[in-house]
């Protein structure tokens, strides 16, 4: 199962946590996965290139886990695509069910 972990309070996002693999399918056959990497991967690089808001990443290939920590409170650029994340990562959650992606919200 992948489990990410988005980190907010009421007003901002903090970052996020992404760990596992989905097992859907196959190594190199599973969408889940693949999905769940294509939103995830081009989320970081989309806040690396269209935000100001500085922020570190830190990953794992051999589990799967991704950790990206903002700074400082999201800009307004950053908190669009942390929404559009989200949105397509409930999609695919929606579309394939807990089993295999789940989704978790934690307030810091």
């Amino acid at each position: 199962m992948i489990t990410i972990t988005i980190f907010k309070n009421k007003d901002a996002y903090f970052g996020f946590d992404c760990i596992g693999h989905a097992g859907y399918a196959p190594e190199g056959e599973d969408i889940i996965c693949a999905g769940v990497s294509a939103l995830v991967i081009n989320t970081v690089n989309s806040l690396a290139h269209f935000s100001a808001t500085k922020f570190s990443t830190d990953s794992e290939q051999e589990t799967g886990r991704l950790t990206v920590r903002f700074e400082e409170e999201a800009d307004r650029d950053a908190d669009l695509l942390m929404r559009s994340l989200i949105l397509g990562l409930q999609g695919i959650q929606n579309n394939y069910g807990d089993e295999y992606i789940h989704l978790n919200f934690k307030e810091v």
